[in-house]
């Protein structure tokens, strides 16, 4: 199997390396990196590989045997690039997606201080080296978005253009707008032990309940997805628990300073950030307000869709994404590229280079109802957030009595 090593890590006496596991489709002299968002896997990514490169067949050969350990003492040697000289092969679309670390067949870190949005965008720097591309479109989702938002800011120059799916600034817009579905999803979540238990999770805070509710031949949407989940979750296993802590820990920790926006408004490319607005988990809001503070280089896509609206709306989706590919191909002005008319198509796209905002015109009585918006978003906020860490504290002394519990062995009763 393909695997890039990316950083090494000091273990007690021992050295460790950090491997990304990489998958690449098709071929062209275009190349897309795909950078996928918290506990995913590259597969994640399979409308968007099929839509862009007209295939699901891998182009690195298939499965390869695992390279053999390294010693401390290579470990702890400088790294040297082995790279291939980038080849321009046409017309078409190259695209490379990767497992985290973390996550998937990927390395796992075994502490949380291991996991930063900028070190996993350094992996992903580190990825682009290893394949020889000098240059990339680089598109993640959710937490993959934030990485991509630091590796534009770390290396512009790298950057053919950024598409930012379901973004939001980490840290405390990390939390989910507060109600009661929420927070059951939430409890759910956290106790969810086996693949069935997560999959029904996964499936209400990655689509809409219309969407899932849709018949499609003899049953429901829902159904379909279900049997797919349990089967892609049992065969790359549940995420560990430090590699989901790390990665927590990484959209927790994530910011992008003013400085590193101006580096990526001044870079040159065009950025599209597309978001589905019924997501639960990353809020349209927060994607509404960085497509604002990145004009003039970005464009808001709005889709009707929740956090996962490249599965739920796949076509336009993909459209965006060639939209921006087409744009930079072609040198389109970042003024051309966020000036583009709103409108909305049957499917309930709406495009716009800026963000819609609500105004309340009413003098201080506006004031006022602005005021008590703001705090009333704060508590909200705080409140999830005291919320959590009760679930959480809940689930560790859960964890603590299993572990001292005494064992009570029964007979298994044959059927």
């Amino acid at each position: 199997m393909p695997y890039c090593e990316v950083d090494r890590y000091q273990a007690g006496d021992k050295w460790e390396g950090v491997r990304l596991f990489y998958r690449r489709y098709g071929r062209g002299a275009t190349k897309v990196l795909l950078v996928i968002g918290l506990a995913g896997t590259h597969d994640s990514w399979g409308p968007q590989i099929r839509g862009l490169t007209g295939s699901m067949e891998p182009a690195d050969g298939g499965d390869v045997p695992e390279p053999a350990a390294r010693t401390d003492e290579e470990a702890a040697a400088p790294a040297t690039a082995t790279a291939p000289e980038e080849e321009d092969v046409g017309e078409g679309i190259e695209v490379c997606c990767f497992d985290n670390r973390g996550v998937g067949r990927s390395s796992i870190p075994p502490h949380k201080s291991y996991y930063s949005t900028a070190i996993m965008a350094r992996d992903a720097l580190a990825l682009m080296d290893h394949l020889g591309w000098k240059k990339a479109h680089v598109f993640g989702h959710s937490m993959g978005a934030m990485i991509s938002c630091k590796l534009a800011a770390m290396a512009p120059h790298r950057l053919s253009s950024l598409a930012l799916l379901n973004v939001t600034g980490g840290g405390m817009e990390c939390f989910p707008k507060v109600d009661a579905q929420m927070l059951s999803l939430a409890f759910r979540f956290l106790r969810a032990r086996t693949p069935e238990q997560r999959a029904l999770v996964d499936l209400e805070t990655h689509y809409t309940k219309e969407y899932l509710d849709e018949e499609v031949e003899s049953c429901t949407r829902r159904a379909i997805l279900y049997k797919e989940y349990v089967k892609g979750i049992s065969s790359s296993g549940m995420q560990s628990n430090c590699g989901f802590e790390g990665q927590i820990n990484a959209c927790w920790t994530h910011k992008v300073t003013t400085k590193e926006l101006d580096t990526i408004r001044a870079a040159g490319f065009l950025v599209s950030v597309i978001h589905g607005r019924h997501d639960i988990i990353a809020q349209v809001c927060h994607a509404r307000r960085l497509a604002q503070r990145l004009l003039p280089v970005a464009r808001m896509v709005d889709l009707h869709g929740a956090h996962l609206v490249s599965h739920e709306r796949p076509q336009e989706v993909n459209n965006a994404l060639m939209d921006l590919i087409k744009a930079t191909k072609s040198a389109t002005a970042p003024h051309e590229w966020s000036s583009q008319p709103e409108n909305t198509s049957e499917t309930g796209a709406l495009i716009s280079a800026r963000p819609v905002t609500l105004a309340i015109r009413t003098g201080e009585a506006g004031n006022a109802a602005v005021a008590a918006y703001n705090l009333l978003a704060k508590l909200q906020l705080s409140f999830l957030y005291v919320i959590g860490l009760v679930v959480m504290a809940f689930e560790h002394m859960r964890n603590i009595v299993r572990v001292t519990k005494p064992v009570r062995v029964a007979a298994i009763e044959s059927s």
